[in-house]
């Protein structure tokens, strides 16, 4: 199996693609190894990329005032992720992306992704789903944040992402829920308890 073919299945699932649309496809993205810890983007710097993860995970998130760190969003394989705001808008980037692990993924620069649209409109249907997806559960997300307990959310989290389990550290989890760590190790210990 080629390293792109997971890329061009994803996309696949969204539009069928000739075979020319995916070669032109893939000779727009670049491949970038990303070392543990490493940051592919961060705040301040220009948003340039859309990122497909072909393996590993990833993290963004962002600081308050008062320097305390909340995680916004994570990725693993067959996932994308950037700051889509300032992606989108060419803006500075208000999050920071690392990886909490060895990965690598495929990058579509922001020039590349508007040739794409330009030059095969099909992209469009795909990229718009892509980001209707992320948009609803963005959207559950807070009302979940407004309604549900913490206990709630976890549960949910630990139901919709199973694969986040073993491979995010705790402490992320805590921080995308809006907890504490210590919370979060309450929680668990009272569900081991039961």
């Amino acid at each position: 199996m080629q390293v792109t073919d997971q890329i061009i299945r994803n996309i696949s699932r969204y539009t069928a693609l000739e075979e020319q649309e995916k070669v032109d496809f893939l000779s727009l993205l670049s491949f970038r190894e990303i070392a543990k810890k490493e940051a592919i983007l961060k705040a301040g710097q220009p948003c340039q990329h859309l990122n497909y993860v072909h393996s590993g995970t990833l993290r963004a998130y962002c600081f308050d005032k008062e320097g305390k760190e909340s995680t916004v969003m994570f990725a693993v394989a067959d996932w994308w992720i950037t700051d889509m705001f300032c992606f989108l808008n060419q803006k500075p980037a208000m999050l920071y992306i690392e990886a909490l692990e060895g990965s690598s993924v495929f990058q579509l620069s922001r020039a590349n992704f508007e040739h794409l649209f330009a030059t095969q409109p099909s992209f469009e249907r795909v990229f718009r789903i892509l980001m209707q997806n992320a948009y609803t559960r963005e959207q559950l997300r807070v009302i979940e944040r407004l309604s549900l307990s913490a206990e709630e959310r976890y549960d949910n989290f630990i139901a919709k992402y199973p694969q986040f389990v073993e491979k995010v550290p705790q402490k992320h989890i805590a921080s995308y829920l809006g907890i504490t760590p210590e919370f979060l190790s309450a929680i668990r210990r009272g569900k081991l308890g039961r």
